[in-house]
Parts: structure tokens; C-alpha cells; sequence
């Protein structure tokens, strides 16, 4: 597998556009991806009962329509909980879209961020998509546009593309997506594109995403708050020319591993810019005797608000990660677990067999001190592990979301 400098236009077809259409406050808007040729297309949405109208417009694509072509997406106002206005916004997109790009509007999937509750801006969204038809680029640049473009509170754009050779071909999977705050377990206010050049049929490309989420985008979260928008789009054009992917096979498999590996980058993105953090948390629990048990038990440490306000602090209170795989709900023996902490400045066990070691309380702040800091649980029951990511709790965090509207 090759990592490579880019993002949605990497794969061979995809073109993007990202520009400033007015909906925000002078900050850019407004995104598009365009394939040249129509697209096999999986998705996977919000588990909220809440869901905003774009999610039940892609809903709807993905699931009764064979091919999609296009991505609208906007930031700054969510287009959730706006009633029938709000599908009706859906479908005006999709149709402006669609006309201008010569295809169904069936084939245009929908995105937006931001503020719920606001009524979308239509005149300056559809001036926005004539706007950007003329932008559509497959450069780098162009897909580095669009991922900037669809930021709300994230600090930084969030983009990558590997490549692998799959039946003689080189196939190449890229991505970009946005997320900062409302993040939590089984997707976050996020959206995420990915594009893809491999031929692989509808069915096999869903189940390559939805199989993959459980370990990326679902082990993510910052604030506990379940958003209404989440949204992961895949796309496959099958331009790459590799034998079609129809069965869980060698290729399907060296599919899917750079598909997790393009989704475990930005969902550790995404956790790394949670809004205020100045460090990416991850969990990992080791030694379980279900992948349900390790699953349960990290995602329980990477949400509790005093774990993540102790890594802010630097400070080692390994009292609150054992308490707070106490109220998970995972059954484990308290007495067997041993607790590391890691980091660029070194690896220092902190419990053994839940006790104190007698560690030195300086190299634990130091270790806690780097940008990305990872807590080991090993409850010794077995051979499954989990791992989930998270940030730490800052000021910072309360400051953006009291005036988040303004």
C-alpha cells in the first residue's frame, strides 16, 4: 500500500470544486465531487432518530437507486429539523445539479453541516453549484479546495488517498472529511467522502463500508453528543480496470484493508481536531474475551469528561479510567488489570493487577504532555482487542460551543 498526497480527486475520474457561496460568514461553503462516469455507491448515516434532510435524501440514493455521479455538500446550516422545506431544498439541489451536469437527480447525493434548525439559503447554494460546475478539477489542489470547504469548527482540513494493485491494476482510494465537535460513537457530526477507481460491485462496496465503520468512524468521539447530519459516502467508479469485485475474495480483502486504513486516518483526524483539544486520545484495551467486551470497555474510557479534563491536565489519575470501565457495563475482573500510558516520549506502566506501581508522577506528565497520548488497558481474559480515539477536555471546548451560533 501507498500513501499519497491527496484526497477525493486521487482516484482516477473524480474532479472537486470548493468556493466561498455566501452562506457563511466570508469562509468557504460550498463543495462538489463529480465523477466522469456514474458510480456504484455505498452509504452509511446517523443513528439518531433526528435526521437531517440531506441523510434521508442519500438514504434514499443509496438504497433504492443503483449509480450515483455527484456530491453537493455545504457547511454552515445543517438543513435538520426544517420540515418539508427541507426535502424540498434536497431535491432543488439535486435538480440544479443535475441539470448542469447533464445526469439524473437521482445520481446527486446531498450534504450539509452547521446550525440546525436554520432554513437553507437557496438562492446563493444554487448560485454557488453554477459556480463551482466550471471550478471541477481532478488536480490536487481542487480536492484540497473541497475538503477546506466543507470545515465548520474543524482547525484543519481533513484529507487522504492510498494506493494498492489489485488483478494487475492500480486501484486508489482517497478521502476527505470533516468533524470537530458533536462527535460520538456510531458516527459523529461528520461527513466523509470517499472516492474510489475500483470496480466492485454495489453490493460488495457496502458491505465493505458498513463492515469497516464499526472499527473507525464508530470508535470516535469527542463530546457524547450524536449528531443529526453523520454521513459516510463511498463511491466507486470502476475506472481503475481491475476484475470486478463480486464475492469476499483476495481483492475484495486488499479492498477492504486500504479502505480501513483511508477511514482510520481521518476518523483519528477527526478525534485529533476535536474542538478545543490539544491531543489526540486513544484508548486501546487488549486481553478481552470478546471483541464486544473491548469495544465496550474503550469506548467508556475515551467519553468520560474527567478522563479526558485529566489528559488536559497532563495528569495521571488512572483512578478515573478503571472507574469508568466500572460503569460500562463490560464484566471484568478490577484486580487483573494493568494500565499503560504512551506517547513520542515513552511507554510507563502505571497499575498492575489494579494497584499503583510506584511510578514516577514526572514521566507520566511528560509522556501525557505530546499532542497524541494512548492509555493500554490489558484486562488478561483473552485475545481481542479494541481500539478508540478521543481528545482531551479543554476550555476551549465550552468557549466554542456557548456562542457556536454567533
Amino acid at each position: 500500500m501507498k500513501v499519497m498526497d491527496g484526497g477525493v480527486t486521487a482516484a482516477k475520474g473524480f474532479q472537486a470544486a470548493g468556493i466561498y457561496a455566501g452562506i457563511k460568514k466570508d469562509k468557504k461553503d460550498m463543495a462538489m465531487i463529480y465523477s466522469e462516469v456514474p458510480c456504484a455507491a455505498a452509504g452509511t448515516f446517523t443513528t439518531n432518530i433526528v435526521k437531517a434532510a440531506p441523510v434521508k435524501w442519500d438514504m434514499d440514493v443509496v438504497y433504492n437507486y443503483q449509480n450515483a455521479q455527484a456530491v453537493i455538500a455545504n457547511s454552515g446550516v445543517a438543513n435538520a429539523c426544517t420540515g418539508e422545506e427541507g426535502m424540498a431544498y434536497c431535491k432543488d439541489t439535486a435538480d440544479t445539479a443535475a441539470e448542469l451536469l447533464h445526469i439524473d437527480p437521482k445520481a446527486v447525493l446531498v450534504a450539509s453541516t452547521g446550525v440546525i434548525g436554520k432554513q437553507l439559503p437557496m438562492v446563493p447554494l444554487k448560485e454557488g453549484i453554477r459556480k463551482m460546475v466550471p471550478l471541477l478539477s481532478g488536480s490536487k489542489e481542487a480536492g484540497t479546495l473541497a475538503a477546506e470547504s466543507i470545515m465548520t469548527t474543524d482547525t484543519v482540513k481533513k484529507e487522504i488517498a492510498v494506493a494498492i494493485e489489485i488483478g494487475g491494476k492500480t486501484v486508489t482510494i482517497g478521502g476527505m472529511c470533516k468533524g470537530s465537535g458533536m462527535i460520538h460513537p456510531n458516527m459523529c457530526t461528520m461527513l466523509s467522502f470517499v472516492t474510489t477507481d475500483a470496480a466492485i460491485s454495489k453490493e460488495m462496496l457496502q458491505k465493505a463500508l458498513s463492515a469497516d465503520i464499526k472499527d473507525t468512524y464508530n470508535m470516535v468521539s469527542v463530546d457524547g453528543d450524536t449528531s443529526t447530519n453523520d454521513t459516510v459516502l463511498l463511491l466507486a467508479n470502476g475506472m481503475a480496470g481491475n476484475p470486478l469485485i463480486t464475492e469476499e475474495n483476495e481483492d475484495y480483502k486488499l479492498f477492504l484493508e486500504a479502505l480501513n486504513y483511508v477511514n482510520t486516518c481521518l476518523a483519528k483526524k477527526i478525534a485529533g481536531d476535536g474542538e478545543g483539544a490539544t491531543a489526540l486520545f486513544e484508548v486501546r484495551v487488549i486481553g478481552a474475551w470478546s471483541k464486544e467486551q473491548a469495544v465496550t470497555l474503550s469506548k467508556s474510557i475515551i467519553t468520560s469528561s474527567l478522563t479526558k479534563a485529566a489528559i488536559f491536565g497532563h495528569d495521571a489519575n488512572w483512578g478515573r479510567i478503571l472507574c469508568a470501565m466500572g460503569y460500562s457495563g463490560a464484566d471484568f475482573d478490577p484486580e487483573k488489570v494493568d494500565l499503560f500510558f504512551e506517547s513520542a516520549a515513552g511507554r510507563l506502566q502505571i497499575i498492575e493487577n489494579g494497584v499503583a506501581l510506584d511510578y514516577s508522577e514526572e514521566e507520566a506528565t511528560k509522556i501525557l504532555s505530546e499532542q497524541e497520548v494512548t492509555a493500554i488497558a490489558d484486562i488478561k481474559m483473552g485475545k481481542e482487542t479494541a481500539t478508540a480515539w478521543g481528545c482531551d477536555l479543554t476550555f476551549d471546548y465550552v468557549k466554542i460551543n456557548a456562542d457556536y451560533r454567533s
